[in-house]
């Protein structure tokens, strides 16, 4: 089922979201080469207490996976693409890393993801970031009243095709509110004039996964959650919560 947000919940949806924003930039000021994983996660665990905040990662267990996530962010780190556990592995130079997390207040939830390098960066790591977010930044301006969330996946696969890159088979963004998953799947690569209508107060979590090989496909980490790229290429992982108004999309992870 999906719910249309009133005004009011997309203001509520919108402290969250700046709490998850606040999050995400202490966890990027934070990381630096011989920093853990451990180490980013406690950065956004704290700025979740000093918001009031909980997170919706935390416990969380959908069917696929053998045990509830035990963290509050995802690290994923070079070939990993989504959904790393963070562990006590510590940053290296030149290292790419996507760090997702969510925030909970006042029953409302926000969804966002960045992805950064650490130390001496690669060309070809930025190039794959940059690309990354023009491809988000054309899924949420097709975000728009009228159209379909299928124009946001064309968009989206548009950008990421154009540049050669891959798309993690079967995963997408989706719609977010008191939950940080609900209805609708968002996919990355779709046809336009398809898919669910977008209509004023609809959210979405919009997120595209690129991977540099160009590969679509993934493998899957013996602690059940972290999906990697099967060509050993990088991955990054940008994703912003997106409300479609009667003016406009509107950003709500923003800090």
């Amino acid at each position: 089922m999906v719910e249309l947000k009133s005004e009011a919940a997309l203001s509520a949806m919108r402290e969250a979201g700046r709490v998850v924003a606040t999050a995400l930039a202490a966890v990027e000021r934070a990381a630096g080469v011989g920093v853990s994983l451990l180490e980013l996660d406690e950065v956004a665990r704290e700025a979740l207490r000093e918001a009031g905040a909980t997170s919706p990662f935390l416990g969380y267990r959908p069917s696929f996976a053998p045990v509830p996530f035990p963290a509050v962010i995802c690290a994923s780190v070079n070939d990993a693409v989504v959904h790393g556990i963070p562990d006590g592995y510590r940053l290296r130079d030149g290292d790419l890393v996507s760090i997702d997390c969510g925030a909970v207040l006042d029953g409302w939830a926000g969804d966002a993801a960045v992805s950064f390098t650490v130390g001496t960066p690669r060309a070809e790591d930025l190039r794959l970031i940059d690309t990354t977010r023009r491809a988000l930044e054309a899924g949420i301006a097709a975000a728009v009243a009228g159209h379909r969330t299928g124009d946001i996946a064309h968009a989206i696969g548009t950008v990421a095709r154009g540049a050669g890159y891959g798309l993690l088979e079967g995963f997408g963004g989706h719609g977010i509110g008191r939950r940080m998953h609900e209805d609708p799947h968002l996919p990355n690569e779709g046809r336009p004039g398809r898919g669910f209508p977008l209509k004023p107060g609809l959210v979405l979590a919009i997120e595209p996964m690129l991977i540099a090989g160009g590969t679509d496909t993934h493998t899957t980490d013996p602690d059940g959650w972290t999906l990697r790229t099967t060509d050993t290429t990088r991955a990054a992982h940008i994703e912003h919560t997106v409300a479609v108004t009667e003016s406009g999309p509107r950003v709500l992870t923003l800090p």
